[in-house]
């Protein structure tokens, strides 16, 4: 029973940690909620840094493979990436800027295909189509109407209710997982006889 109970606890102390990384993703989430402003230079931030350590990698991987035909393509990419991080990082605020115009017409043109979508099509699901594609169109006006001011808010809203989701799944997986660890360790401990357990004459008969 030492080793099913070992990995039971290791298990469950693993589950524990999935749980504490939720905790704090969902601390991050409500803190980027409140401070909006910040969590958008912070995820701009992030971002930059991603595509230049991203190009980075890239670059070293592609002089890893010269002389192969894809060489010259993994670095120019590679270049992409490290010239657009510098940018990103250099220039946060503009970012936020050409990234919210972007999610601001994506909103727009995604809401309008569902809406002529569901329309013309009129299938089973036309008025949930309906209904996402006029709060798609919605919601990309109200962020191209207060732009850029909107890009002061709309990233960083976007990135903590990704951080605060998140944890809270993470927060789901590990309180569920250490659930099941527990019961199945009750069960072995109920199905398993301990060492010092007497052994009964009918056993004892088949030994």
């Amino acid at each position: 029973m030492n080793g099913p109970t070992a990995e039971g606890r290791k298990l469950s102390r693993s589950f524990g940690w999935l749980a504490l990384l939720g905790t704090l993703l969902v601390i991050a989430g409500i803190i980027g909620l409140i401070y909006t402003g910040v969590a958008t230079l912070t995820s701009m931030l992030l971002f930059g840094w991603l595509l230049l350590v991203g190009g980075l990698v890239g670059l070293l991987h592609a002089i890893e493979s010269r002389g192969t035909s894809y060489f010259w393509l993994g670095v120019v990419v590679a270049a992409l990436n490290i010239a657009a991080g510098v940018v990103v990082i250099k220039h946060p605020e503009g970012t936020a800027e050409a990234l919210t115009m972007f999610a601001a017409l994506l909103f727009l043109t995604g809401g309008v295909f569902r809406l002529v979508g569901s329309v013309v099509v009129r299938g089973p699901q036309m008025g949930w189509t309906l209904l996402q594609g006029a709060f798609g169109l919605l919601l990309g006006l109200l962020v191209l109407f207060d732009w850029p001011h909107s890009s002061l808010y709309v990233l960083g809203c976007f990135f903590s209710l990704a951080l605060l989701f998140d944890g809270l799944g993470l927060i789901a997986i590990g309180i569920g997982g250490r659930r099941i660890v527990s019961m199945v360790s009750e069960r072995l401990d109920e199905t398993v006889p301990t060492a010092n357990e007497p052994i009964t004459p009918a056993e004892d008969e088949q030994k």
